[in-house]
């Protein structure tokens, strides 16, 4: 009797049933199905070396604390904002051991405050001394020029980037950094 010719079941041969063809398509369906069995068994022993050879157990005793643990090779997480978007179970060889903060595990400590942000106050302003050069950026959908200032008695690092109405002076200077740009280009 034949269970179904798709699986690679026992099939029963009838002695005078079957046409003669149907022994060879027996035999050839029989050879496959050990070939595909042999395949198989080949390819898992080959990927239990490559696992066995790199895979190392976590490091992970009862007790420790860790996200939810469904079984022996996986975890479960609660993922926050993205959450619906992403699948929350995880292999745990990505998973890493929860160490608690110190005000977890101290919580009666007193927390020193933090010291509040210096903030440099400029008494007055200082003079500008020269306009270096200037450039064009897009502000607000606007194309702005800006001037690189040098101010009196500073060094280079405190040079400062000023839109014109923002610069003391800005006339003159200005007028003195296009005369020293139309008298440098008139050399070229």
């Amino acid at each position: 009797m034949v269970e179904s010719p798709a699986t690679c079941g026992s099939l029963e041969e009838e002695s005078s049933n079957h046409p003669p063809h149907s022994k060879d398509f027996h035999d050839m369906w029989k050879r496959a199905c050990d070939t595909a069995a042999k395949c198989i068994a080949e390819a898992k022993e080959y990927n239990k070396q490559r696992w066995d050879k790199t895979h190392m157990e976590p490091d992970i005793k009862e007790g420790d604390q860790v996200l939810v643990l469904i079984g022996k090779n996986a975890v479960e997480v609660k993922l926050t904002e993205e959450g619906p978007r992403k699948h929350p179970v995880f292999p745990v060889s990505l998973v890493k051991p929860y160490f608690q903060t110190e005000e977890e595990k101290f919580p009666s400590r007193k927390k020193n405050p933090t010291p509040p942000d210096i903030v440099e106050v400029e008494d007055s302003p200082v003079p500008v001394s020269r306009i270096i050069t200037a450039r064009k950026i897009r502000l607000n959908g606007k194309d702005q020029r800006q001037y690189l200032v040098r101010f009196k008695n500073q060094t280079a690092d405190r040079d400062k980037w000023l839109a014109e109405d923002a610069i003391t002076d800005g006339n003159l200077h200005l007028r003195r950094f296009r005369a020293c740009g139309r008298t440098e280009q008139s050399h070229l």
